[in-house]
């Protein structure tokens, strides 16, 4: 690591903390720092706490996760397919999710009010997201052992996605009003509903995945050498594919289980650390790439609350406001991302 690169990295950590501490302030009721640490290290039931332990703190808590996990997702799949666009969402895992909501909430449909009511419930939303990503995540997996090319199971990933699409677009024409109007909710992406014992596991599942992948770092720079220059040097390619699509199916299910499909930011921080930090060594890459996507992350949330008003837009806007430009870019730049990649 040159002095250029441990200064971003020292410069990132406390931007980071800088923008966790802004993302806690910023909202309809106003608070200030001291408040904030004040709230943290209290434990009375006033208005400040309540707002700043039950409700602040977890968001931003999911925001910074949800950037890590996100962030290197889209790392992991675009070193695997060899490809600049990959995301954590080519696989079709957003896809079974969202099939997996829309059979919720149009089960609800025909059922008497009350259980309709508890299926609607958010615990019942996650499990069905969750459950739906991961049965797309089986196929792909299976799939991924049967075919020996990335590049189909890459394409392969894409045409579930569609059909899964389809079939929850067919789903949610026939759902009255009131479940419809709770997926395009769903879908339009939240880090506000994840708290307690679910923001352990979610959190839980994107350390892990990190830990992973930094500790196998150097498969990943093996695997960028080709395949049977790779090979050569000891690396099964066949475990190495399926263990990470695994991975990244896993990590991206979850959240978009509890946060809804978040788009843009898996496909776009990779490019940016690589530019920041000038290399394609994932000893480097991958923690850089976590904390820039949890910068981002951060950043969107905090963009989320409306200025002078109460109103909070939802952080899939503002994730493919400032994502989707990026991902333009890289199409515009593609020979050359691909010549570093």
């Amino acid at each position: 690591m040159n002095l250029r690169q441990r200064n971003l990295f020292l410069m990132l950590i406390a931007a980071i903390l800088l923008l966790f501490v802004a993302d806690i302030v910023t909202g309809p009721v106003s608070l200030k720092v001291s408040e904030v640490f004040k709230a943290l290290f209290s434990s009375g039931e006033n208005a400040q706490n309540i707002i700043v332990n039950q409700f602040r703190l977890p968001k931003a808590i999911t925001a910074f996760w949800a950037g890590i996990g996100l962030s290197l997702s889209g790392l992991l799949l675009q070193t695997l397919f060899r490809n600049p666009l990959a995301g954590p969402y080519v696989l079709g895992v957003s896809s079974g999710a969202s099939l997996g909501v829309s059979l919720v909430l149009l089960t609800g449909t025909f059922l008497p009010y009350s259980i309709a009511e508890y299926l609607n419930h958010s615990i019942s939303i996650t499990l069905a997201a969750a459950i739906g990503a991961g049965l797309v995540l089986l196929v792909i997996w299976a799939a991924s052992i049967r075919i020996g090319n990335q590049f189909t199971v890459l394409i392969l990933g894409m045409m579930v996605g569609q059909i899964l699409s389809a079939l929850q677009g067919s789903l949610n024409y026939f759902s009255r009003s009131e479940s419809l109007k709770d997926f395009i909710v769903w879908g339009l992406g939240s880090y506000s509903n994840v708290s307690g014992l679910a923001l352990w596991l979610f959190a839980g599942a994107c350390l892990a995945g990190g830990i992973y992948a930094f500790r196998n770092y150097r498969q990943y720079n093996l695997f960028l050498l080709g395949n049977d220059y790779a090979r050569s040097l000891g690396l099964n390619i066949r475990k190495f594919r399926t263990t990470n699509i695994v991975l990244t199916g896993i990590i991206a299910g979850a959240i978009t289980a509890f946060c809804g499909p978040v788009a843009f930011l898996g496909m776009s921080v990779p490019h940016i650390a690589r530019m920041l930090f000038k290399t394609s060594d994932h000893k480097f890459l991958i923690p850089a790439t976590c904390l820039c996507g949890a910068a981002l992350s951060l950043i969107c949330d905090i963009l989320t609350q409306l200025p002078f008003t109460d109103k909070v837009l939802p952080i899939n806007v503002i994730s493919s406001l400032v994502g989707g430009p990026i991902v333009i870019w890289i199409i515009l730049t593609r020979k050359s991302h691909s010549e570093n990649l």
